[in-house]
């Protein structure tokens, strides 16, 4: 029998619900039970695909190839279990699939509202593909007291009532600002935020604080009165150095034990923390460092590379050295000013994305990278562009390019229906952006004695995609001949999937996002390889 734990959020946004679910997830699967994490954001996007990075931060990508919220990210992180399309839905999605109902006469001539047929639809979100989790936890986006939000909202008070109150727990977390005018901490928007929330139906059974610093008893004891919860389940979470130590915080406040108090039930098994306290060991106590060079459009906001900033820290444990990521926008790169701008520089990697801006930026730094023997990881476009440097500075091709960015060049990469026997474009169709990428996982078969066979230790992979351009694999017999092998293909060897130089220590791109499935507690190969790599030749 599932039982369900919704977490909400209030005061400001950007507390760590994700990150205090995952936790939670963490601590409660550890303990022998089975868990299932999602996520509910009130945006009326369908998915975030569309959406910019700076407006939204990463788009996580699963398995069945869901563009979801980065927080499922923090979910499979934390806890390794991967999520699922059925995991994250939108408001947008909700209304659509609503819109195409009424459409079909599906509701017989009623009036559609928002009670009950849009509550009705996050109320089946919520239960559909649940088989025998003991466990839900459900991320409501957004802040209490957002219109956005409300739908959701009403949609959980309603889904206690009618699954029953014993089958469902409400977790609010809030801020707990310390004024430092004043010398003490205000509990007033933890009080304000608890009423805005009980004024919609919701009791919230557990209140997290997050806090600068500890939180006094009087001030526990406070939130308890006003707030109507059981002090013991006032729950503060202080800033961390590192989100690693995440786990022992709410295990040593004793989260998880009043989450199975609540429901009346027993830990199965003592939970596992010696790897939390490592990683944490490793992560703040590490003196030596690799810097390493991230060239983007996207470096202003962190949230815009979180998978891939967790998958090199994951590198660097595995590696007991400490990441320095320096943030390049790539279109602030010119010829002129590599030399200066990767000064010192321990490793380069140029990221997934989209568009043409910064472009030129990122293949002159993979030109030097590539030159200097500098180890190189390039990842989906990153590895797009690794491919047009070399048909540009190795092949001689001037023009090379990719039809994502010009119509008016020789396309190395471009679409697959763009693509005729000598190379040249037939003619793409213009279609809606979404939806039209290659998503999810997919198979990839490695070349024998290549470097990336060894990196794996395997003949077959599968990795997740996010893209819609491939390289040509036309041109494969030109590349090869100069030294650019292509060590990964698609199992019907017409898709490039990795490419190597053989004259570099360490030069590789991918056309898919391995940060996508490495874990603090089993970091993705190729990272590790990649902060080796950058770590034996480069570290100061």
């Amino acid at each position: 029998m599932a039982r369900y734990i919704f977490v909400t959020g209030g005061v400001v946004s950007s507390l760590g619900k994700g990150l205090s679910s995952a936790s939670l997830g963490y601590l409660l699967k550890s303990q022998g039970f089975k868990v299932r994490i999602r996520k509910m954001d009130p945006y009326l996007n369908v998915d975030p695909g569309t959406m910019s990075p700076f407006q939204h931060g990463e788009v996580f990508v699963t398995d069945d190839g869901a563009e979801t919220d980065l927080d499922l990210g923090h979910y499979e992180r934390f806890t390794d279990i991967s999520s699922k399309q059925s995991d994250n839905i939108t408001t947008g999605r909700i209304y659509s699939d609503i819109i195409k109902k009424e459409r079909k006469g599906g509701y017989l001539g009623k009036t559609v509202q928002v009670i009950p047929h849009v509550t009705d639809r996050i109320k089946e979100f919520i239960k559909k593909d649940i088989t025998n989790e003991d466990f839900v936890i459900c991320e409501i986006g957004g802040t209490v007291g957002d219109i956005e939000s409300l739908p959701f909202l009403e949609a959980i008070r309603q889904f206690s009532n009618e699954n029953g109150k014993l089958k469902s727990l409400f977790i609010h977390l809030t801020l707990v600002p310390f004024m430092k005018s004043s010398d003490e901490i205000k509990t007033k928007p933890t009080q304000h935020s608890v009423k805005e929330l009980r004024s919609i139906g919701i009791q919230p059974d557990i209140v997290i604080c997050r806090s600068e610093q500890s939180i006094p008893i009087d001030q526990k004891r406070k939130i308890s009165l006003f707030c109507n919860v059981q002090i013991e389940n006032v729950i503060e979470t202080i800033d961390v150095k590192t989100i690693y130590e995440a786990p022992i915080s709410f295990f040593n406040q004793k989260l998880d034990k009043q989450v199975l108090k609540y429901f009346n039930l027993r830990s199965r098994r003592k939970p596992n923390l010696k790897p939390w306290k490592k990683i944490t060991n490793t992560v703040l106590n590490t003196r030596k460092t690799v810097n390493i060079a991230i060239i983007g459009k996207y470096v202003n906001l962190k949230d815009a590379y979180k998978s891939l900033d967790e998958a090199l820290t994951h590198g660097g444990i595995q590696n007991k050295v400490k990441i320095n990521l320096i943030r390049i926008e790539s279109d602030k790169l010119k010829s002129n000013n590599i030399r200066k701008k990767l000064k010192n520089v321990s490793g380069i990697l140029i990221p997934g994305g989209f568009g043409k801006r910064g472009t030129e930026g990122k293949i002159a730094c993979i030109k030097y990278a590539r030159e200097k023997k500098i180890p190189f990881l390039g990842i989906c476009f990153g590895m797009q562009m690794a491919v047009i440097e070399f048909a540009r500075n190795v092949l001689k091709i001037k023009n090379a390019g990719s039809t994502e960015l010009d119509k008016r060049i020789y396309p190395v990469i471009g679409l697959i229906n763009e693509w005729s026997k000598d190379g040249l474009i037939i003619k793409g169709t213009d279609r809606n952006l979404g939806g039209t990428m290659r998503l999810g996982i997919y198979e990839a078969l490695l070349k024998n004695n290549s470097a990336i066979k060894k990196i794996y230790k395997s003949s077959k992979i599968k990795e997740r995609h996010r893209h819609r351009y491939e390289v040509n694999n036309n041109l494969r017999e030109k590349f090869e001949k100069n030294g650019l092998i292509f060590s990964g293909m698609s199992p019907d060897n017409k898709l490039p999937e990795i490419i190597e130089l053989n004259s570099h220590p360490w030069f590789i791109g991918v056309q898919f996002h391995p940060e996508f499935k490495s874990r603090p507690l089993d970091p993705h190969p190729l990272f590790s390889s990649f902060i080796k790599a950058s770590k034996s030749n480069y570290a100061k």
